[in-house]
């Protein structure tokens, strides 16, 4: 009983049911081997890039589609009801929280030199934001740029990069500027793998988003060309604006993963025989999916207003924030009772369902954990900020 979107027409549909055969033949019969792995094959992202996935609402003059946000919307679900959390989030931090700087900070000359390849997928993309101590608190990075001649050079410690042991182009924040504890000018740089003094210190060990890699990322002295800085990142608008894109991505990737819980439950109860006749029949089953239902639809609905928004230029973080904290929660529920539902099964990997509550407990925390996204909600409510000093 799945809520179908009037705002998607026949081109969106179509293109969900290209996206959906690619995640079956392409994807789904991989994703133990990658899981197992703790890597995505760097076939899957030029695979993407053929298909035209990777750069849906970039300009066409640099190999983009130029469509719609609807389209984007379309591919964030599809790739979230998949088997592997892993494979949706690596994807969405190329396409929404990586590549997106170039299109909206970068000059034109390094929009040329790196995207037609990250559209392709020849060149993966991570974001290098978070720090050993520095996670909520963007405005305590202590990674430092300096300036050298004409250059610069960075000195830095990052953490839980996704795609940073298989990354081609590491975009960096660091401190160009102090002027006090809390006044920090940061700004953005586009590091090459193979720049000298960057290093993979590590890479990180978890029990969730298995097939997506995470790492550790050492810059010791690295030495750039003064055209490595994006010019148009000032202070926090930049990794803010950025963030808040990846979180809006999130609401409906939080939705296509909770779709996909709902569905194998159901499934499964009307099959699945006790005492003579499917669970499905019992009360209390039918208890369970009608609030999946109704939680999966009204999630669905918040995200639909919020992309309308979108559309009109007229959503705020804070709008954004209520999407995530909303869906994220509501889809780890119903994640949690669709395990219930099948019960030993619910364990296993045969099915989804177990694989998707352990993804949405790391989504739970990332990009702006639970209590910071309350928190953005309260200071909105009350006009009093309450999570910084």
């Amino acid at each position: 009983m799945a809520l179908r979107l009037p705002i998607f027409d026949e081109e969106h549909e179509l293109f969900r049911k290209t996206v959906r055969s690619f995640v079956e033949q392409e994807i789904v019969p991989h994703v133990d081997e990658w899981e197992a792995r703790g890597e995505i094959p760097r076939r899957l992202f030029r695979r993407m890039g053929e298909l035209g996935f990777l750069g849906i609402e970039f300009p066409p003059a640099y190999g983009g589609a130029g469509a719609d946000l609807w389209m984007s919307v379309v591919l964030a679900e599809e790739l979230a009801r998949c088997r592997s959390g892993g494979v949706a989030f690596a994807v969405m931090v190329h396409t929404d929280m990586s590549s997106p700087w170039l299109v909206r900070f970068g000059t034109e000359e390094q929009k040329a030199r790196w995207l037609p390849a990250i559209v392709r997928g020849e060149t993966v993309c991570a974001l290098a934001i978070t720090e050993p101590g520095t996670g909520s608190d963007m405005a305590g990075i202590e990674t430092r740029a300096r300036r050298d001649g004409d250059g610069w050079i960075i000195t830095g410690r990052k953490t839980f990069i996704t795609n940073g042991v298989y990354g081609d182009l590491y975009f960096v924040a660091a401190r160009t500027r102090d002027q006090g504890p809390r006044h920090r000018q940061l700004s953005q740089f586009v590091v090459e793998r193979d720049t000298p003094g960057l290093t993979i210190a590590r890479k990180l060990e978890k029990m969730g988003m298995w097939a997506s890699d995470t790492a550790e990322l050492v810059l010791d002295e690295v030495r750039l060309p003064a055209d490595a800085v994006l010019p148009g990142v000032v202070g926090m608008k930049g990794p803010l604006s950025c963030l808040t894109e990846a979180r809006y991505g999130i609401v409906w990737g939080a939705m296509g993963a909770a779709r996909a819980c709902f569905e194998t439950a159901l499934a499964y109860a009307k099959e699945r025989v006790q005492w003579g006749r499917p669970i499905a029949g019992f009360q209390l089953t039918q208890r369970k999916l009608a609030d999946m239902a109704v939680e999966l639809n009204k999630g669905m609905l918040l995200a639909l207003h919020l992309g309308r928004m979108k559309d009109e230029g007229r959503l705020r973080p804070q709008q954004v924030s209520m999407g995530k904290l909303n869906n994220v929660r509501v889809a780890l529920e119903i994640a949690r009772e669709a395990r219930g539902i099948l019960g030993a099964n619910g364990i296993t990997l045969e099915y989804p369902v177990i694989r998707h509550m352990n993804n949405l407990e790391s989504v739970y925390t990332y990009e702006g954990t639970n209590e910071i996204h309350t928190l953005i909600l309260g200071e909105a409510l009350t006009g009093l900020r309450a999570y910084d000093r």
